[in-house]
């Protein structure tokens, strides 16, 4: 692709469009097994808190699904190609599952409604799967960061939808009226896998489930070099840390652990800072194409680690609306700034053969470190002082700095061969070639 394009050809192009609604119906499930929705629809139940809190093993499967993406790389489905047969199958299921979720009763008995909510999950990592696979196989290398940046637009409005426009239909409506409805938007994803265009392939994927399972690593050390390999693996670890540090305890700080803030107080501010994370990441997905992804990883690391520092500011003022709802936008604009190039850097990791796989490891890195190192962050907030326990937070951006000299560095050199992707061509959205 000519990296001269405007930004309104890249953004308009019918794979971006494809990415767009595929991000939307990948972010769907995700609140709707285990998050704001059904923890109300169990309250209003009289579920016990204990229960509710249980629930939140229903997640299980999404950090689990590195364990079966080698079958998803290895069968190709009898109908619309390698990545967006999978697409649909997942998809349907989704769909079939949250309808089946609707139809429960959880004041007659949870069992059924738990497994629901597990196959839900199952099949939601499924598709996430194969979404990442078919944005990796089907961007160009210069299209990498307008396309994580529209893939996180659309999930995060999924996300916006899951957990706040279902409460609204739930005080005008049953809850399984709204699971329903909500099985119903699955259809915008079955859709677009339909209408997308399917990545060329240009390698070889593997022929045997061994090979699935096998090949992805080695050819990912092979490729990189031992040395390199293991650094890159070390900074997916490190490289959100501090900003996944002070997300496990921004809330509590700003309730009654910290400021003694409100539920109220922080309703328009926690709003508001989603509109931020969007905007921040359609904003990386924009610079990206002009400086680049490896630039990117290092100036909004940078920003991220400022943008941390506005908590330590408010740590330090004390309670102050104002600076509260500056520092919750500050920090999840730089937060969308930094997942917009994370996502395109490992991307980049990706060989289009097993990409399935190799993203699906590599994200479950960055998942361990969101979900077990950041596990003590409360203990050292309470150990350390507020104040002191946010600089930490940004000081927690260094590790993924001085590691991006190795593999990722601020001038890089030319690739030697082109990243596979559709034709540079292909018509877009406007009829323009």
């Amino acid at each position: 692709m000519n990296g001269k394009r405007s930004l309104l050809e890249v953004f308009g192009s019918r794979k971006m469009a494809a990415l767009l609604f595929l991000g939307f119906s990948s972010g769907l499930p995700l609140y709707l097994t285990s998050k704001t929705p059904l923890q109300a629809w169990l309250t209003k139940e009289h579920v016990s808190l204990s229960t509710i809190a249980a629930f939140s093993l229903v997640g299980l499967p999404y950090s689990l699904k590195f364990l079966w993406s080698p079958l998803l790389d290895r069968f190709v489905p009898p109908f619309l190609g390698r990545r967006r047969g999978w697409l649909v199958i997942t998809q349907v299921a989704v769909l079939l599952a949250i309808a089946a979720m609707a139809f429960q009763k959880p004041s007659e008995g949870l069992t059924f409604l738990a497994i629901t909510a597990v196959i839900v999950a199952f099949f939601s990592a499924s598709q996430d799967i194969v979404a990442d696979a078919y944005r990796t196989d089907v961007l160009a290398e210069p299209e990498r960061g307008p396309g994580a940046s529209v893939f996180l637009l659309g999930y995060r409005v999924a996300i916006l939808v899951t957990s706040s426009l279902t409460l609204y239909l739930a005080d005008r409506m049953p809850w399984q009226t709204v699971y329903l409805l909500m099985s119903l938007l699955m259809l915008i994803g079955v859709v677009s896998s339909i209408l997308a265009p399917e990545p060329i392939l240009r390698y070889r994927p593997p022929q045997t489930l061994w090979d699935a399972v096998k090949l992805p690593l080695v050819e990912f050390f092979q490729r990189h070099g031992s040395l390199q390999a293991v650094l890159i693996l070390v900074f997916i670890v490190v490289y959100k840390l501090g900003d996944s540090l002070l997300k496990n305890v921004s809330t509590p700080f700003l309730l009654e652990k910290g400021l003694h803030f409100t539920q109220t107080d922080l309703a328009f501010p926690t709003g508001l800072g989603i509109f931020a994370v969007i905007v921040g990441t359609l904003t990386g997905g924009a610079l990206m194409t002009k400086i680049g992804v490896n630039r990117s990883l290092w100036i909004f690391a940078i920003l991220q680690a400022i943008g941390n520092l506005s908590y330590f500011a408010l740590a330090v003022v004390g309670k102050s609306f104002p600076l509260m709802l500056s520092a919750i936008n500050i920090e999840n604009f730089c937060a969308g700034l930094e997942s917009a190039a994370f996502v395109a850097f490992l991307m980049s990791l990706c060989n289009q053969g097993f990409s399935a796989t190799q993203y699906a490891l590599l994200s479950s890195l960055q998942g361990f470190s969101r979900d077990i190192l950041t596990a003590p962050a409360g203990a050292w907030a309470a150990t350390t002082g507020w104040p002191l326990f946010f600089v930490i937070t940004a000081i927690a951006a260094l590790p993924g700095l001085l590691l991006l000299p190795f593999f990722a560095p601020w001038n890089p050199q030319p690739a030697a061969i082109p990243r596979p992707g559709l034709d540079d061509e292909e018509e877009d959205l406007w009829g323009r070639k």
